[in-house]
């Protein structure tokens, strides 16, 4: 990031993608703009009958100290029905969790969602074999959150 608040050259390249390729974490991009995709990802979380339990615009922060950067923010959401077997495994889980998803805008004006596979996640905490079937279905979850937030499959 740039003093500015534009993104890199390195990062913008990467942006370009539909999928990021970093381990671990997809990114879609939307066909909206930043607050229209964190709306409907909080309208979508609520319509599922998880809880949006906090906000992080890093923007706003930014803007706090005098800096400027384009539109990010953090959405922390679940339901204590998929975290809650995983921590009873393994309380560090509680680390990664609630889900959470990067709303993010780069340099070009373009939208993007990221977020982290919880499956990925789980590796970390010794979780993946014996929670497949869990970790699968909130996999499964996000990837439905992401689309719909993005506007992209239903």
């Amino acid at each position: 990031m740039r003093p500015n608040g534009s993104w890199t050259r390195a990062s913008s390249r990467r942006a370009s993608r539909s999928e990021m390729d970093i381990e671990g974490i997809i990114t879609r991009q939307s066909r909206y703009a930043a607050a229209e995709t964190s709306a409907r990802l909080a309208a979508w979380v609520a319509s599922n009958g998880m809880s949006v339990f906090a906000r992080i615009d890093h923007s706003a922060g930014a803007a706090a100290v005098g800096m400027s950067l384009q539109p990010v923010e953090v959405l922390i959401f679940g339901s204590a029905t998929g975290g809650t077997p995983l921590m009873q495994a393994d309380p560090t889980i509680g680390l990664d969790l609630p889900l959470k998803a990067l709303i993010w805008e780069d340099g070009g004006g373009s939208t993007w969602l990221s977020y982290h596979k919880v499956s990925w996640l789980a590796k970390g905490h010794g979780l993946e074999t014996d929670h497949r079937m869990l970790l699968e279905k909130l996999d499964s979850v996000l990837e439905s959150a992401a689309q719909h937030a993005c506007g992209s499959k239903p």
